[in-house]
């Protein structure tokens, strides 16, 4: 099948630069070691916090200190830590990428960024200022400080891209959504390059809260043994925080201007459930369409599906419908042989940043024929019947990957990663 065919005359879409932080780290190479060698990256809160929150286990970002990140002192106070986070993830993407924005059409660059529940941070601090000081007392920067639109708006002010600025929200699912919705715009011609990804402060009080009260987050109290995705034993997530950047280029772009390939989109497939607030429709067919439209955009069969970078947040119903998706998808004798991994036992579910982490690690997955393991993956369960690594596959040439992510409120989103070829076979 030619590239023509395969992409209905659209434009091819790679990655050309990438960058992240999270509890592995700064930069993308401390991700990709720790997931590669099956590393857990988290931490134990301070007792106080414990006893308060009744979390014990988080995925922070170690040692981290806007200051020495980096940033002034008037700039720490200004930029929220989700929007701080999404510069450094955005500025290692932007110098991998090699862009000179004097050699750009601004107009046809586009950011697309998200993070699911914005500024918790300040909100929390605000919201005391509030109640102790009264409504004078509070920020006048306290809103455009908070809003998630804030990181994309702050990345595109700092690089000066003026083509679409967007923020999507769908909760757990908006880096996935984020980097589809670029993907998109350049494939249909909208773009010719665009900054993608997502962030989160994930491991903020309130944050810790609602997700404990709810249930979502594991009451574990070793780091170890905290998240496993897909294992008997699983018992919720560790919230993370951080953030995934990716540089899109339509392949005419990128080699017009001699860039690196790291990898190619291949096809984005999104879906709703309208299901319910938080549980996920339970046969799992919302990510069996959202997976399939992905493969079918870029002409794949499901032999040809080298591995499935899953949502996998290791909680119990999330893990399980997953699974029966997976089947739903490739039959029972497929999905028992096609590897599954999960990244959330290495870093934490880095909520609205996961999908830009996730679609990282699967580009260098396909790049370099490595499936990495899920970190803390152990006793295999009878209602996941999916092949989950315990250690890195290697030597495995894939010719697509799925990245899944699925969201509170049903939103299902998955993308088709590929190695990048300058003739599909």
């Amino acid at each position: 099948m030619s590239n023509e065919e395969k992409n209905n005359g659209f434009n091819r879409v790679v990655i050309t630069g990438m960058g992240a932080i999270s509890p592995a780290g700064f930069g993308v190479d401390a991700l990709w070691s720790k997931v590669a060698s099956g590393e857990c990256c988290f931490s134990l809160l301070p007792e106080e916090k414990r006893e308060q929150l009744n979390v014990s286990v988080v995925g922070a970002i170690p040692d981290y200190d806007p200051l020495k990140a980096g940033f002034s002192k008037k700039e720490s106070r200004r930029f929220a830590p989700f929007v701080q986070y999404a510069i450094l993830a955005s500025d290692e993407a932007m110098a991998q990428a090699g862009i000179d924005m004097d050699q750009e059409d601004a107009t046809r660059f586009a950011c697309v960024f998200g993070s699911g529940i914005g500024g918790m941070e300040v909100f929390e601090r605000e919201s005391i200022v509030l109640h102790e000081k009264g409504a004078k007392r509070v920020s006048p920067l306290f809103i455009p400080t908070m809003i998630s639109n804030m990181a994309a708006g702050n990345l595109a002010i700092r690089y000066g891209l003026k083509g679409d600025c967007l923020n999507i929200v769908t909760a757990c699912s908006t880096g996935t959504h984020c980097v589809g919705e670029a993907y998109r715009l350049i494939r249909f011609g909208l773009a010719d390059a665009a900054l993608a990804g997502g962030t989160e402060e994930g491991v903020t009080n309130m944050s810790l809260a609602g997700f404990g009260n709810l249930g979502a987050i594991t009451k574990s109290d070793d780091p170890e043994k905290a998240a496993l995705p897909f294992d008997a034993r699983r018992s919720g997530f560790v919230a993370g925080e951080g953030a995934g950047a990716l540089v899109l280029e339509s392949l005419e772009h990128a080699q017009a201007r001699g860039a690196n390939i790291i990898a190619e989109i291949t096809g984005f497939g999104s879906t709703g459930d309208a299901y319910h607030m938080t549980a996920p429709e339970p046969s799992g067919e919302g990510a069996v369409r959202a997976m399939r439209q992905a493969l079918a955009e870029g002409g794949f069969s499901l032999e040809e599906v080298g591995h499935l970078n899953a949502h996998g947040t290791a909680t119990h119903v999330n893990d399980m419908v997953e699974a029966a998706a997976w089947h739903g998808l490739l039959g029972d004798e497929l999905a028992s042989k096609v590897p599954v991994t999960s990244v959330k036992g290495t870093v934490g579910h880095m909520l609205g940043a996961a999908g830009a982490i996730e679609a990282i690690v699967t580009a260098i997955s396909v790049s370099r024929g490595i499936v990495p393991p899920t970190a803390g993956y152990a006793e295999a369960d009878p209602e996941c019947p999916v092949f989950v690594p315990s250690g890195a596959l290697v030597n495995r040439p894939q010719k697509v990957a799925l990245s899944n992510s699925l969201g509170f409120g049903g939103h299902n989103a998955s993308l088709a990663v590929s190695p990048f070829t300058e003739v599909s076979e």
